[in-house]
């Protein structure tokens, strides 16, 4: 796969915003009512940008680039989460986006892609312990990636407007 330099510099910065929220998210303090490890997924909001504007293929590199970023910072456990979960998502959301005849909204996107994540994430850990028991913890994951995407689709669907502006283009 050969891009040429708009495309690079365009994947390198968003690249760099992905790496931003989820730092970003990071700092925020634990809500109280929800579960441990459940979180908004800023840095998603990119890659489904990335997806939607620029392509599948470029999105794929940039989950597997923030999944080798995990790994470099955080370990192997959070590189393989990071990885799984971003490329079901991404696939998933491929899916979704295959019938041409009615456009998926942002919306519905971006909760696919949460419950994806959130599914592969689980399936990586439980292949980790070896057994069932991580898959204990879906139902919760299936709740918060449904509202946690609907609020990083609305969250995009918000920006895209700016985004416009700043390109030039309608969405």
């Amino acid at each position: 796969m050969q891009m040429k330099t708009r495309e690079l510099t365009a994947l390198g910065l968003l690249f760099a915003l992905a790496l931003i929220l989820s730092f970003l998210e990071g700092l925020l303090p634990p809500v109280p009512f929800l579960p441990p490890g459940v979180k908004p997924g800023l840095s998603n909001i990119v890659t489904m940008y990335c997806l939607l504007y620029l392509g599948a293929g470029q999105a794929l590199l940039l989950a597997v680039l923030k999944a080798g970023f995990a790994f470099i910072t955080r370990g192997i456990t959070a590189g393989l989460l990071s990885g799984c979960g971003g490329l079901l998502s991404i696939a998933v959301m491929l899916l979704v986006m295959i019938p041409k005849r009615h456009q998926a909204s942002v919306f519905l996107l971006s909760v696919c892609g949460a419950v994806s994540h959130n599914i592969g994430q689980l399936a990586a850990a439980g292949l980790m312990v070896g057994g069932f028991a991580a898959f204990a913890y879906l139902p919760m994951l299936l709740v918060s990636g449904v509202v946690m995407g609907a609020v990083t689709g609305l969250m995009l669907r918000a920006v895209l407007p700016a985004i416009s502006r700043l390109r030039g283009i309608n969405y």
